[in-house]
């Protein structure tokens, strides 16, 4: 009876088109109701627990570094550069989308971020060269999913916080995955684009691509310095996205010099309301975590 009050409350509170951070406090005060234990000053206080983590502290500062590089110029650099690389292939600007998403995913650790940059810097070419808007747009999101594998994720701190494991070691063991998600997406997009008869771009020189490269090389060296600080233990997850935030500002502003002060107020704004709804969601699923302790909820589906 127990599981079928939590699963009832949450699947119904999410057919009637409820969030899914309210369908999971409503699954939560569903249980407390029928424990005989429902006090709202209990929800509250478990609500507010549940975002009261340290770790935690790495999701705001990561959202932050993805809308300093979709707006600074960090992401248009990979971007250009995986299109020095493969955009001359059949369906180059579908595996395009695909190297940048992997090269993407691995500055911000967000799929929000990566796709919304990868979606305004590419589907508009790939709709103007030809292909289906509603697939190219398919295919973004798809990639978009690969950067809460490849480290630093938001996914990984989230679950590490949650299950109290290693987010260092959820980081390492991310890339081969992630990785395999790319080359994955990659055939797929390969045996699809066989069935389009869209011209490719033309193949870039290696003076183009040499010039890609060094125009992207402040952008690609933030993946590397997270993982070897994590990997030689210079930080922790949570100072690697500072680090990581602090990073993008500086080459936004003071290299690229593509970031405004006014731009600037608004990536933290966005940042914020990102932020705010992701870490609420977290709080809520904290705050059913405790409750299907309370129940023990997995002694009785054994």
């Amino acid at each position: 009876m127990t599981i079928f009050i939590f699963l009832g409350s949450l699947l119904a509170a999410m057919a009637i088109g409820l969030p899914i951070a309210y369908a999971l406090l409503v699954s939560g005060a569903a249980l407390m109701w029928h424990l005989d234990m429902f006090d709202a000053q209990i929800l509250a206080q478990n609500v507010i627990n549940g975002a009261d983590s340290f770790p935690l502290l790495a999701v705001p500062f990561f959202m932050l570094a993805g809308e300093i590089m979709n707006v600074g110029g960090l992401s248009r650099r990979i971007v250009n550069l995986a299109l020095t690389l493969v955009g001359h292939k059949r369906g180059g600007l579908g595996f395009v989308a695909i190297v940048a998403a992997c090269l993407l995913a691995a500055l911000s650790g967000s799929a929000v971020a990566d796709t919304a940059a990868l979606a305004s810097l590419l589907l508009p070419m790939m709709v103007r060269a030809g292909h289906d808007k509603a697939r190219a747009g398919g295919l973004i999101a798809s990639a978009g999913i690969i950067a809460p594998v490849i480290p630093p994720s938001i996914g990984f701190v989230i679950f590490g916080v949650a299950a109290n494991v290693s987010i260092g070691k959820l980081f390492l063991a991310g890339i081969v995955p992630g990785l395999l998600m790319g080359v994955s997406i990659a055939i797929a997009w390969w045996w699809v684009a066989k069935s389009e008869n869209v011209a490719p771009p033309p193949r870039a020189s290696w003076a183009q691509r040499a010039q890609a490269l060094k125009d992207a090389t402040w952008a690609l060296v933030l993946p590397v310095i997270v993982v070897v600080g994590l990997k030689m233990g210079v930080f922790t997850p949570t100072e690697a996205a500072v680090v990581a935030a602090v990073y993008a500002l500086f080459v936004a502003t003071v290299i690229y010099r593509e970031l405004s002060l006014k731009a600037l107020h608004e990536v933290f704004v966005s940042a914020a309301k990102t932020t705010a709804v992701i870490m609420f969601l977290v709080a809520a699923a904290m705050v059913s975590a405790w409750l299907i302790t309370v129940a023990d909820i997995p002694s009785a589906m054994v």
